[in-house]
């Protein structure tokens, strides 16, 4: 389950060049970059950041909770061998109480639900939690449908302007892995 996780949580989106050897050296150095990021000891489940890459260039998308977050993981990543540029796109979600506070009840809510409390466990729970001016984004990876559904609900009870669930199944991160 772990690896699908640690894949998943960077909502893998590689670009698939033409050779065999190209998609090996990409897939290699997404599971390096997915690594060093769930890895960074600052990344939290207030966080999320996604990852692309093609020919040695890798993509950063996402957003997270502190400009040095930001700044942080593209240097982390630049480091790796292989990489040839690294292209940040991870936005900084702007400073708000009310989106702090928000954060840590709809992750209380989902962790101590009992159907979705597994996913809490480890020290990168797979449902990370993004709330940006009142709007709710759920990211990252479930085991199937039904779990995808339950967080669903659960975030339902809250006060948001809109919700957004992008979580995946284990089953649609191992599809995408292959379409590679």
């Amino acid at each position: 389950m772990s690896r699908w996780i640690l894949a998943a949580l960077l909502a893998v989106a590689l670009v698939a060049p033409a050779s065999a050897h190209a998609d090996d050296q990409n897939l290699q150095l997404f599971n390096a970059v997915s690594q060093t990021v769930q890895r960074y000891p600052y990344f939290t489940i207030f966080d999320s950041v996604h990852a692309g890459v093609a020919d040695g260039v890798v993509t950063l998308t996402g957003k997270v909770t502190m400009p040095f977050k930001a700044s942080d993981i593209e240097k982390r990543v630049a480091k790796l061998e292989g990489v040839r540029a690294v292209r940040s796109r991870i936005d900084v979600l702007p400073v708000s109480s009310f989106d702090d506070n928000l954060r840590l009840r709809i992750a209380r809510a989902i962790y101590a639900n009992s159907s979705l409390a597994q996913y809490g466990l480890g020290p990168n729970p797979s449902i990370h939690v993004i709330v940006e001016r009142g709007h709710l984004t759920l990211d990252g990876v479930v085991l199937n449908d039904m779990d995808r559904q339950i967080a669903r609900a659960v975030v339902g009870q809250f006060s948001t302007f809109s919700i957004t669930n992008n979580l995946k199944t284990e089953k649609e991160v191992k599809q995408d892995l292959e379409q590679l």
